[in-house]
């Protein structure tokens, strides 16, 4: 009997190959997601997504990319201890091109060239480079300069940055400061939670062809994140370990100890992050004093109040697909429909080329600035915007003036 006969499966669970039939979407992961397909609609789309070794980025990009359309025209690069002509070059390469024994200044004017005939025939072109953090800062600026490649209407370069952490500390480096201008979008994919994670795991389970319960049982769980510590390539490596243990003895169901046993094997600690001592990376906000949040939507649709949102410092993605922070189901809504970014000088909305767009006093915006009050109409739908710093400013005038 086989690993798979033995629990009932049709295919391994807990492969470490991605593979975008697995992919599941953790909140975090979903909105990483939504902010790599804004750069499709975004002309000046700019996103850098970070996250620890193991935690989904490259299943992440895998799922992007199946998802593109056809107008939709890519590279990816994932070998970047690299010269910026040999850059240039590998870039060139994933485009079709054979840019070698050349010149940089002439690997530019066939870049500039190309980039300008996609433009012209209705083509987005989209520069995606994984493992980013070995990006030396030579090519950095490079790609900077890339990126302000542009017709007399808009830039013609979307790009993707994803890498490790170290990437976010390079690019803080005074010397990319304004490489950092230029990103419109920046997002850190954090560890699973121990509610995610087991859902995950379930999730997998699930895929795979599972026909029954099991066979993780409650008490396998906590020690799973002791020690994966939530970091997905962790735990499906711990999992599998696990099972072919169990499987070994002939077990049907894995407990603790089966669990301890395979963490034996594979002569693991608890990871750092699951017991405390590990220090997350900050995520990415602006600091606003005594004031959690900064921004209320409200969803009406006819005459009724269908939702209620409290924003803080951020942005926020409005359209009809589930994974979206603000969800709005009809038809008459985009699946990106439109972009609400809060901060302590005010919000703004941003349509995302939508299909029907929005409109503010029955005037189509294409980017606004929101008044308190202000009602914005999206499809069949009106989101009233209230300014809760005003809120704030009015509760405290009251009270002072006692």
């Amino acid at each position: 009997m086989s690993y798979l006969q033995h629990f009932n499966l049709d295919q391994q669970p807990f492969g470490l190959t991605p593979d975008p039939e697995f992919v599941y979407w953790s909140k975090q992961h979903a909105r990483a997601k939504a902010y790599m397909e804004s750069t499709i609609w975004l002309a000046d789309g700019f996103v850098v997504i970070t996250g620890e070794i193991g935690s989904g980025k490259t299943t992440l990009l895998q799922t992007f990319l199946n998802e593109l359309e056809d107008d939709v025209v890519y590279a990816v690069v994932s070998q970047t201890q690299l010269t910026p002509t040999q850059f240039l070059q590998a870039v060139l390469t994933e485009f079709g091109f054979k840019p070698f024994k050349k010149r940089k200044v002439e690997l530019l004017d066939m870049l500039n060239m190309f980039l300008i005939e996609q433009y012209a025939n209705g083509k987005k072109v989209l520069l995606i480079v994984d493992e980013a953090q070995n990006l030396g800062k030579k090519v950095l600026e490079e790609i900077r300069l890339l990126s302000g490649i542009e017709t007399q209407k808009e830039k013609v370069l979307r790009i993707i940055l994803a890498g490790q952490p170290e990437l976010k500390d390079t690019l803080d480096s005074p010397r990319l400061k304004q490489l950092v201008q230029r990103v419109r979008l920046r997002f850190h994919i954090e560890s699973l939670n121990r509610h995610e994670m087991r859902e995950y795991i379930e999730h997998r389970l699930s895929i795979a062809g599972r026909k029954e319960p099991g066979p993780f049982t409650e008490n396998a769980y906590p020690v799973i994140f002791l020690y994966s510590g939530g970091i997905p390539r962790l735990i499906n490596t711990l999992c599998d370990t696990t099972m072919l243990c169990a499987f070994a003895e002939e077990k049907k169901l894995i407990d603790e100890d089966d669990v301890k046993s395979a963490v034996e094997e594979l002569n693991w600690r608890e990871h750092d992050s699951a017991t405390g001592r590990y220090r997350k990376l900050p995520k990415i906000e602006l600091k606003v004093p005594q004031i959690s949040h900064l921004t209320k939507i409200e969803v009406h649709s006819k005459d009724k109040m269908l939702s209620e949102h409290f924003l803080g410092s951020g942005k926020v993605i409005v359209g009809r697909a589930p994974d979206n922070e603000l969800y709005i189901k009809s038809k008459f809504v985009s699946r990106r429909h439109a972009q609400i970014t809060s901060n302590e000088f005010g919000c703004t909305i941003e349509d995302l080329n939508s299909t029907n767009g929005i409109s503010v006093d029955d005037r189509r915006v294409k980017k606004y600035l929101l008044h308190d009050g202000d009602v914005v109409k999206i499809g069949m739908h009106r989101l009233v915007y209230t300014d809760l710093r005003k809120v704030d400013e009015r509760e405290k005038s009251a009270v002072s003036g006692k």
